[in-house]
Formats: structure tokens, sequence, C-alpha cells
């Protein structure tokens, strides 16, 4: 097609943030993340050109859990970034940005980070696909971008017949024991359209968050910002809450879903879920604390309105067959989905919904999306505590997918202040008010960032290549 592009070039920073109070991630704390932040150029047939903007936190204790030291591997995961950032410019496909970054991640990804790892050597541990995909994040959400840019388009009109050369059945297989075709069928015919202008926020219940005055430390900082939970939910009119939980100890997971529970339901708080960050390894521990709010706590237990990633994220190594929770509560794969494939997999094994993420990629999301939706699972988009730039495509994929409850979004808990220029121009992607997040500013070509209207002040570049 004439709209076909490829990439001329690309150019990587690197964003350090602290984190206001610490999240906790299962056995590891997070109290700070660096942000890829990528530009990627591209053209077309005509020789015209634009460009893109892409950015991921490289959140390595959620990509990469490990006994290694934190430095170690971030320091790998910003490494391998700049190797990215050439690879990107030296990949040759042509065509649709969802075609050229399924080529990329099939093709020069994998690549890639085989020849990174045989040059760690056999003593250091491997990096895992999982970090890989959120590495490539960036430039992949950036390729979308610029395709937008370059023709003065919305980004999500795009996803059709009109701009595609091939229909989602050269990407995706159905699953055996279902009639369902995807011939002819282009991801716009499962997103929404129009897609809503505002979204319900889902606040993250960290483990290491002060639910009352008892569990106050007296290091919480003292910047403004609430401290216990029922100020956050009266602050933001919060109707929706994920509970970390930490997947090794039943009786404190339970313990600390009833007292969280307590505060929501004291605060006209909805929706709840569980989330037991990939540390289960038996079914029946999920059951067993389902099955106890059931008789104990039944109004709690009505309140949960799914299970999040309880089991081992690398799904072909636990093959974990869960249908006994599913049985009980909507079960959601989050580290597990990297692809529709682990998707297919995870519904074989008894998994209900998925969990998307844009820094898996915007086009494994989308793919994901159209495998997940057409084979009758439910959907929700889900929080890398996305910051800055990153908050945008996050958002506005959770707007058009059709998810089961809104967006979990809690940047705004962990480092409000480094996405201040961002705010500035969409105070309410950026702010939960009424316990929403509001899009309506969010317009213009690409992702509608509205770039020149931020004063963003970047640092010098990581990583330059090809013709910027």
């Amino acid at each position: 097609m004439d709209t076909d592009i490829t990439v001329a070039g690309a150019r990587l920073y690197f964003l350090p943030v602290e984190t206001r109070v610490p999240l906790k991630f299962g056995p590891e704390t997070l109290t700070s993340v660096v942000c890829a932040r990528a530009a990627l150029t591209v053209t077309n047939a005509a020789g015209q050109k634009a460009t893109g903007w892409g950015e991921t936190p490289l959140s390595v204790q959620w990509v990469w859990p490990s006994q290694v030291a934190y430095s170690e591997r971030c320091k790998a995961l910003q490494d391998f970034c700049i190797e990215l950032c050439k690879v990107w410019t030296e990949c040759d496909a042509k065509g649709h940005p969802l075609e050229v970054g399924h080529t990329f991640i099939e093709g020069p990804l994998h690549a890639l980070l085989n020849r990174f790892n045989e040059r760690r050597g056999s003593s250091a541990e491997p990096m895992p696909w999982l970090a890989a995909l959120v590495c490539c994040s960036p430039f992949d959400i950036a390729l979308h971008d610029a395709f937008g840019q370059l023709l003065q388009r919305d980004i999500y009109v795009t996803y059709t017949a009109e701009f595609m050369n091939r229909d989602l059945s050269t990407f995706l297989e159905p699953a055996a024991d279902l009639h369902v075709s995807f011939a002819g069928k282009h991801p716009a015919d499962f997103l929404l359209d129009p897609a809503p202008k505002s979204l319900p926020a889902w606040h993250l219940v960290g483990g290491k968050d002060a639910l009352d005055d008892s569990e106050l430390t007296g290091s919480e900082p003292d910047d403004g910002y609430p401290v216990l939970l029922a100020d956050w939910i009266d602050r933001d009119g919060l109707k929706c809450l994920k509970v970390k939980l930490c997947g090794t100890d039943p009786a404190w997971d339970y313990a600390r879903l009833c007292k969280v529970a307590s505060v929501a339901i004291d605060n006209g708080v909805l929706w709840l879920t569980a989330d037991f960050n990939s540390t289960v390894s038996d079914p029946a521990y999920v059951n067993d604390i389902l099955d106890r709010l059931l008789v104990e706590r039944p109004r709690i237990w009505q309140m949960i309105l799914y299970v999040e990633q309880p089991f081992p994220y690398d799904l072909e190594s636990h093959r974990i067959d869960v249908r006994s929770v599913s049985a009980r509560k909507p079960l959601f794969m989050d580290e597990s989905a990297h692809d529709w494939k682990l998707i297919r997999l995870g519904r074989q094994l008894g998994w209900t919904g998925v969990a998307l993420k844009t820094c898996k990629t915007q086009t494994g999301a989308l793919l994901s999306l159209c495998w997940a939706k057409a084979h009758g699972m439910t959907l929700m988009v889900q929080d890398l505590t996305n910051p800055m730039l990153a908050q945008v495509p996050h958002v506005r994929l959770a707007a058009h997918a059709g998810t089961i409850m809104g967006v979990e979004t809690n940047a705004m808990q962990f480092y409000p202040a480094a996405s201040t220029p961002e705010a500035q121009v969409h105070p309410g992607l950026y702010q939960r008010r009424r316990g929403q997040v509001d899009l309506s500013t969010v317009k213009g070509p690409g992702f509608g960032y509205r770039l020149d209207d931020m004063q963003r002040q970047l640092p010098e570049p990581s990583a330059v290549y090809g013709q910027v």
C-alpha cells in the first residue's frame, strides 16, 4: 500500500524516576524505576517522514523476578534497549505498524535476546523474554504513533483493511474447539468505536500501604498526598481497589483482604480484585481463601470482581490446571499472557480472562486482545505504574478494548510529580476524579499525546541510529 512504512531512524532516552512511597512486588520492593522513551522515524514509498514516540517503565522486579542484584538486572535492561535502538533501524520490514511490529517481535527481537544472553555468559542468569518485550515496547509504541503522525490520523482508525495488507488470519490461529475464523477480520472488528472518554480507575493497595493509623511507620512522606487508604478513596472518589497479596502466607493474605475490604465498605468502594503476583503454586491456596470468604465474609466475596495471576508466569513450565479457581471467580492471566499463543494455552488450562499491557508492545496487546475476544475471554488493562507518556497509550488501549471494568492506573500514587509536564496538558489522565480518568484532552494524530504542548525537557539521548 502507499501508506506502508519502514523504519528510518531511532533515538532512545532514559528518564529515572523515584517513588514517593515503596511499591511491593511479591518478594521485592520497587523504590525507583528507569523509564525508556523512544522516538522512531518512519518513511513511506513517497519519501515522506514522520516521528513517533513511545515510553515504558523498565520495571525490573516485574519483568525479571530474581535473586540477582537489582543493579545488574537494571543495567542489563538498559543495555538491551540500547542494542534494540540499533536493531530497529536495521529492520527492513515494510507495511502497517502492526505488520512491521509483528515481524520484528517474531524475528529480530528473538535473535537479539539470544545473542544478548549468549554474550552475558553461561554463569549469568538469562534475561527473560518478558523483559525483552518490555524493552521493545517503547519502540513498538513509537512505531504505531509514527504511522498516525505520517497519516495525520488517530492510530486507532488505522487498524482496518484500508491500511493493512493482511487480515488477522495471517497472525492468529483459532482454538481447535471453537468455530472461530480470523479470515477477513482486522483489529478494528474487536475494538470499541466510539471509545468512551472516561473510565473507572483502579487504585493499587500495595502490601506496604497503610490502611489505618496502626500501620503507620513514621517514614511516610509529608508531601500533601494521602497516606491512609480511606483518604485516597475520599480524595479520588475511588470505587475499585486492586489488593496486592503475598501468595506465600494464606493467613496474612486472608487477613489483608478482609482489612482492605473493611476500609472499602466503610468508604463506598464497590469492587475488589486480588493480585497474588505469580507466587502461588497450588490452586488450593487461592480456593481456600475464596471459600473461606464465601462462608465467613460473603459481602467481601461478592466484591471480588476477578482474581489476577496467582500462578508462575512461565505457563509452559507450570501447566497448572486452574479450572477450580476460575469456577469460583474469573481468573485473569497477566505476566503469563506474553502473546496470543500463551493465551491459547492458558484458556486450555482454565484461565478465563486476560490482563493486557502496552508494556508488552502495542502490537502484541492488540493481537492478544483480538484472540481473547474471539474466544469469549474477558479483558482487563493493567498498569505497570505508567507515568509521563506511558500513561496515554495505556489508557487508550483500555478505552478501546472494552474491559471488565475500566483501567488500573496508579502512577499518581507512587510518583505523581514525574508526570507534571504531561499533566498540564492532560490533567484528567494523571489525577483520578470521581473514581474516573478522563481521556477527553487526548486528540490529534497518533496516540494524541500533544507533545508540542508539553514542556518536558529530555536528557541527551543514550542512543541514536539512522535518519532522525
